[in-house]
């Protein structure tokens, strides 16, 4: 298959920095490929490297057969940041953009209305864009990154400010682009949008690809289809009868986390908790907090709020009772009152 976008071996520095490393990889012409990783990673730096806004240190760039720059009347781009001139009118914004894409005046003004409309902002035409809401600014930026019905689409982030509605909306477009021939490659740091949109997934993290693959693939390599459950009588020979039962190709027994969902509270071999696990100290503790001061010391955790409350409280209920009188006496002290305050509590 011909590939719309190929790097090869590109690596970028910002200083001492080194962005992106070594990274190859193609985006098959007709594809729908996610861009994923945790930010940081080096998917807007290797975004702009593909666009030509910066160019790489080592390795090439090819983007439909040239670069972006001789391509660009054929790549739609939507930048991670805002793009827009605010004080213009979102109607004529978007006919500008337009045009200097190469698309003809002549019924450029319908066009624009018809894609306002698609985006549910038909009532938006005559607003200045410094009126719009953040989402409502996204979208006008997502039209003028496809008005001109580019072959490639490359968006950066494109559900950034957007709530769940129109994050569906979107969705349901960057789908009809797909199956209207268009090749887009899309980068998010949210997994599940990737695997409801793609057929493709590239993985990077700290400038390094990690994964690349289609979708099948994916799912043959990384089966999630795993289930951990508590059965009613906690013993190995549950995992053998849960093995027979139809539609299950394995079962196994794991006797750590059996502890550890059960939240229980096991001395490790070591003389710690839970075996030197910190799921099960934390379950430990969960269970039993009035021990929490010893077995944070031993697991090397921090105290949680509960325990923090804790505490003060017994320090709180300590400093009331130094400030109490003696049973015999009948009465209590005010706080003003330092009669006894001095005196430890005789109960």
């Amino acid at each position: 298959m011909t590939a719309a976008v190929r790097l090869s071996h590109v690596t970028k520095r910002f200083g001492r920095t080194e962005a992106v490393r070594d990274v190859s990889l193609e985006v098959p012409a007709g594809s729908l490929t996610g861009f994923i990783g945790p930010n940081g990673a080096g998917k807007s730096t290797t975004i702009r490297m593909i666009m030509s806004i910066i160019h790489p240190d080592a390795g090439t760039v090819e983007v439909l057969g040239a670069d972006a720059i001789a391509a660009k009347d054929r790549i739609g781009y939507l930048p991670e940041e805002r793009g827009l001139y605010r004080r213009m009118r979102v109607m004529e914004f978007l006919c500008y953009m337009a045009t200097l894409k190469g698309m003809p005046s002549g019924g450029l003004r319908a066009t624009v209305r018809e894609w306002l409309e698609r985006v549910q902002l038909g009532e938006a035409a005559r607003k200045r864009c410094q009126e719009l809401s953040k989402g409502q600014q996204q979208k006008v930026q997502f039209i003028a990154a496809v008005i001109h019905e580019p072959e490639l689409i490359i968006l950066d982030e494109p559900f950034s400010g957007l709530d769940p509605v129109n994050a569906r909306l979107l969705n349901r477009l960057i789908r009809d682009l797909h199956r209207a021939g268009r090749t887009i490659l899309f980068s998010t740091h949210v997994m599940h949008q990737a695997e409801q949109l793609c057929d493709r997934i590239v993985l990077i993290n700290r400038g390094e690809k990690i994964l690349d693959a289609d979708m099948p693939e994916i799912h043959a390599r990384f089966d999630p289809r795993s289930v951990l459950v508590e059965p009613a009588e906690p013993h190995a020979a549950a995992a053998d009868a849960l093995g027979r039962l139809p539609g299950v190709t394995a079962a196994q027994w794991v006797e750590e986390r059996r502890g550890a969902a059960f939240g229980g509270y096991q001395r490790g071999p070591a003389g710690g908790y839970g075996g030197g696990d910190r799921r099960d100290a934390r379950a430990a503790r969960v269970a039993a907090p009035h021990d929490a001061r010893r077995r944070v010391r031993r697991t090397g955790g921090r105290a949680t709020a509960a325990q923090r409350g804790e505490r003060k409280w017994l320090t709180a209920r300590r400093a009331r009772c130094w400030r109490s009188p003696p049973a015999s006496s009948g009465t209590r002290c005010s706080p003003r009152d330092s009669s006894w305050a001095r005196s430890p509590c005789p109960r």
